[in-house]
């Protein structure tokens, strides 16, 4: 954790660190995309967070809101994570999320199919992206 408030961190630095993203170059790659916003506008993974700044991450089917309460540099474990972010995101937002996810039903190949096929492979990986 930072010493002072006015203090920045990397805004990909900090989305690995609480663990919204499994690695650096993850969280990085989705800001280069436009996925994560702050006060609606696209930033770039080098973009400075602050405490109490509001930011949104779309993916996954969803789109997350979390405020910074804290600022860090290095990965914690989860349990820390609430002491350094707020989720804002609606319950409905979730909800919808399970729907979407009961209504794909999941995505498995019957017994002694043997491994997908090149062609098959790129389908199933089309499906869920897709959810």
């Amino acid at each position: 954790m930072l010493s002072e408030e006015n203090d920045k961190v990397r805004i990909d630095k900090w989305l690995w660190a609480v663990r919204v993203y499994k690695t650096r170059s993850l969280a990085a790659e989705a800001c280069g995309a436009g996925k994560v916003l702050m006060r609606e506008r696209k930033v770039k993974p080098s973009r400075g967070v602050g405490v109490g700044e509001v930011i949104r991450i779309k993916g996954g089917g969803m789109v997350r809101t979390l405020r910074v309460k804290a600022l860090a540099e290095r990965r914690m474990g989860a349990g820390r994570v609430p002491e350094f972010m707020e989720d804002l995101t609606s319950p409905a937002e979730y909800e919808r999320k399970r729907e979407q996810a009961s209504r794909a039903g999941p995505l498995v190949r019957s017994r002694g199919e043997g491994r997908p096929t090149k062609r098959e492979r790129r389908i199933l990986d089309l499906l869920r992206r897709m959810e």
